[in-house]
């Protein structure tokens, strides 16, 4: 390598803190700096009042392959949700389950209104199509959206409006099912060959568990960064540092302003809001699907249902979501939700008690078709600068992590030359 061989890498989150961990296991001096006090980006956790607050609710896909080669899952004594979701529709609750998991509540379930017998059965056709060949295979696919692939694959309406649009629409956080295909096929196979799940200690514990393996001293907090160049980055002080390469290791926005070279991606929102309870309203790990799509809450988990430490002895955690901005202040989105959840689950809703509401700009990158035409785009964007981040890859913990290491690579060649 040549003698200048220390990087430079922007932002401490997930495809940061790979990217610093594959260039410190080939011996490249690395630096990180980190805007805020702690690791994670996006993936935070707070604790308020003995609960456990991840910043938006997040799932851990337990399939996802970068996740399985970078991180210790016995470690983060991960919780799963139940392989399926009970759906609200027309005033009833109804279980969607898993066929392969969950079989006997498939059954009991064939005949819902959620959807027909044959919607049911193409759910089986579409999980064994995607986990077909191997995982790129998916991405090389004919594109469309989710919600014509959904209509593609025979679904009803019924199944379309009452089952995926709030189910897909919370994992991609758009409703109306724009999504490339390529990546609805992705998520159904992770879905498929693995547990949607939290860690014990919250959604933190991943980049924690990141950070942990690198060397005392890698990471600088507290470091914003107003400029990054080729080989040089300038920090909101004023003061400018110097590296054989930088890495931008930031969501899709922060990216674009900080580099001026990729455009900024468009952003799909959510909007969090956690409730404390003495009771919970129903005791399963499943996650509650608007099937009537009525809103606000799009989704809703009885988070401490699937990780007890979420939240103190003898109380309970909730979290409700609701897909973008609902474009109410804290104090009338949280009536709403109350609101439809006391529909949903009775009067003991009225003593809830709001413990936060994370409103997230910048959820995820919006993947609409012609988006994973290439599903890994570029993280060298010229000599000395490189770029990682979900924006790089799929929207998701995998993607982020995944480019983390490509962009790694990249650097590593380059300072071979």
């Amino acid at each position: 390598m040549s003698a200048r061989s220390d990087v430079l890498i922007v932002g401490a989150g997930l495809a940061g803190l790979c990217c610093a961990r594959e260039l410190v296991g080939e011996g490249v001096e690395t630096r990180l700096l980190e805007a805020s006090d702690a690791v994670g980006g996006r993936v935070r956790t707070d604790r308020l009042d003995g609960f456990l607050l991840d910043r938006g609710f997040q799932i851990l896909l337990t399939a996802y392959p970068e996740c399985r080669r970078m991180l210790d899952y016995a470690a983060l004594d991960l919780k799963p949700f139940y392989p399926g979701a009970r759906v609200r529709f027309d005033g009833s609750f109804y279980r969607v389950a898993d066929p392969t998991r969950a079989p006997l509540d498939a059954v009991a379930g064939a005949f819902s209104p959620i959807g027909t017998l044959g919607d049911k059965l193409a759910i089986l056709r579409v999980r064994q199509r995607a986990r077909e060949g191997a995982l790129d295979d998916l991405f090389a696919r004919p594109e469309t959206t989710t919600l014509d692939a959904l209509r593609g694959h025979g679904f009803s309406d019924a199944m379309i409006e009452r089952f995926f649009r709030p189910f897909l629409g919370g994992i991609f956080l758009e409703k109306e099912l724009q999504t490339s295909s390529r990546m609805f096929e992705f998520v159904f196979r992770m879905l498929s060959e693995g547990d949607n799940a939290l860690p014990a200690t919250g959604m933190a514990a991943i980049p924690d568990q990141l950070a942990g393996k690198l060397p005392a001293g890698t990471i600088r907090f507290g470091t914003p960064v107003r400029e990054a160049g080729p080989g040089r980055v300038v920090l909101e002080s004023g003061e400018a540092l110097e590296a054989a390469a930088v890495v931008v290791a930031v969501e899709g926005p922060a990216a674009a302003r900080l580099t001026g070279r990729t455009p900024a991606p468009e952003s799909c929102a959510q909007t969090c809001v956690y409730f404390a309870a003495e009771r919970a309203p129903f005791e399963g790990r499943e996650i509650v699907l608007d099937g009537d799509n009525r809103g606000p809450i799009t989704n809703l988990a009885v988070v401490s249902n699937v990780a007890p430490g979420y939240a103190p002895a003898g109380a309970h955690l909730i979290a409700a979501v609701a897909v973008g901005d609902p474009g109410l202040d804290d104090a009338a989105l949280t009536s709403a939700m109350a609101a439809q959840a006391t529909d949903w689950f009775g009067n003991d809703v009225a003593k809830w008690r709001r413990l936060r509401v994370y409103r997230i700009t910048h959820a995820l990158p919006a993947q609409r078709p012609p988006a994973l035409v290439v599903a890994r785009r570029p993280v060298r964007l010229e000599d000395g600068l490189f770029v990682c981040g979900d924006h790089r890859d799929t929207a998701s913990i995998q993607g982020a992590m995944e480019s983390g290491r490509r962009a790694a690579q990249a650097v590593v060649e380059a300072l071979r030359r």
